[in-house]
């Protein structure tokens, strides 16, 4: 009978699982698509290339929409078992609560190593992939995207002015650039006349540009002025020196490690990078903790039906995306460490989601309990 039950709640979560998935990356994809249809009218990008984009952005995408799409499954199964009274027929056929939970807990599992795997390999290769294919777009419509009188920032890094653009010659006139890809000396640079085009083996986008002034800012007051007559400025694709540089989320987990153990890494940087090899690994974990904390909460949704289950799964992803938001500030800024700050959120909402599972357990009402206990807090607070 066990074997048959564990099979049944199991088919229940898995059928709204796998909808929330879907439904909560489209409409994640759905912030991504104007861009994306952009790339397609104004630079006629082939839809192929849209669509391995697309593909490359699924990782960072599901590493969100898996805890989501789990948490809403649970909360919306067991509150139509719970509305359909077959957690009381559960219950009376000798079964506990905590009897009930080894097939949630193993849906969860499975949602963790599906989120683990999204998170450790899928992010970075689809982060590094996105980048790659973006920067070959701009190389090739590069000279068709400039605008004059517009800024032009494109490039990540680098915001371009030109007074005037000849679309035919590709060359520019009263140019001014920031160049701030090196945030330690960022640059402005002043130009007469300019011209933009590839280097001569394709693999680089290059301004050259005439009669002008490098203006450079560094440590402190530091400050120098250079005068050119002609200047060559390169932009490399991503990884390479001089070009769009790789972040945190384009990194594996060996490059973060060694990264963060490396002395020449500047602390700041340190810091989110650790923060990042955290989260890799906290985040998932959210899907096993929201398990112990939906249960409870949906066998007590029972006469709500399922948009109290929706709004309680929002209200509960609100609640720990803002936790792990602010922790993770404080992570990055070194006012805690981040092993703690990071899982920190985990441990707190699997604590309260243990304090429900015993609440549910002894047939009490959870919403009565929390306003007791804040009643309690903001008596002895007066």
């Amino acid at each position: 009978m066990k074997r048959i039950l564990s099979l049944y709640i199991i088919r229940e979560i898995a059928s709204v699982f796998l909808l929330g998935i879907v439904v909560f990356t489209l409409i994640l994809l759905m912030g991504r698509l104007i861009k994306l249809t952009d790339l397609v009218i104004s630079r006629g990008v082939p839809m192929a290339d849209i669509g391995r984009m697309i593909l490359y952005l699924m990782p960072s995408f599901l590493v969100f929409t898996i805890p989501m799409a789990f948490l809403l499954a649970v909360l919306l199964a067991f509150g139509r078992l719970s509305a359909d009274n077959e957690i009381t027929v559960m219950k009376s056929s000798g079964l506990s609560l905590v009897q009930i939970m080894p097939p949630v807990l193993l849906c969860g599992m499975i949602a963790v190593l599906l989120t683990l795997a999204a998170s450790t390999v899928g992010v970075p290769w689809g982060n590094s992939a996105f980048k790659r294919i973006s920067f070959e777009m701009l190389k090739q419509n590069v000279a068709a995207t400039i605008r004059e009188k517009v800024f032009w920032d494109e490039i990540p890094g680098i915001i371009l002015y030109t007074d005037h653009y000849d679309e035919q010659n590709h060359t520019l006139k009263g140019v001014i650039i920031h160049d701030g890809r090196d945030p330690v000396r960022p640059m402005t640079i002043f130009a007469a006349t300019g011209k933009v085009g590839c280097t001569p083996n394709q693999q680089d986008i290059c301004l050259v540009l005439n009669n002008g002034s490098i203006h450079a800012a560094g440590k402190k007051d530091e400050y120098r002025l250079v005068n050119f007559g002609e200047y060559a400025m390169t932009v490399a694709g991503p990884g390479r020196g001089g070009g769009i540089g790789r972040n945190e989320l384009d990194m594996g987990i060996s490059e973060l490690r060694r990264q963060i153990g490396d002395p020449v890494t500047p602390p700041a940087t340190r810091l989110k990078m650790a923060a990042e090899l955290q989260s890799r690994f906290a985040f998932p974990f959210a899907s096993l903790v929201f398990a112990i904390v939906a249960v409870p909460l949906g066998i007590q949704n029972r006469r709500s039906g399922k948009s109290a289950g929706f709004s309680v799964s929002i209200g509960i992803l609100l609640a720990y995306y803002v936790l792990l938001s602010l922790l993770r500030t404080l992570a990055e800024r070194g006012t805690l460490p981040a092993g703690l700050a990071l899982w920190l959120p985990n441990m707190i909402f699997l604590t309260m989601g243990w304090y429900f599972l015993r609440m549910a357990s002894l047939e009490r009402s959870i919403q009565a309990e929390v306003q007791d206990t804040l009643l309690t807090l903001i008596g002895r607070k007066a």
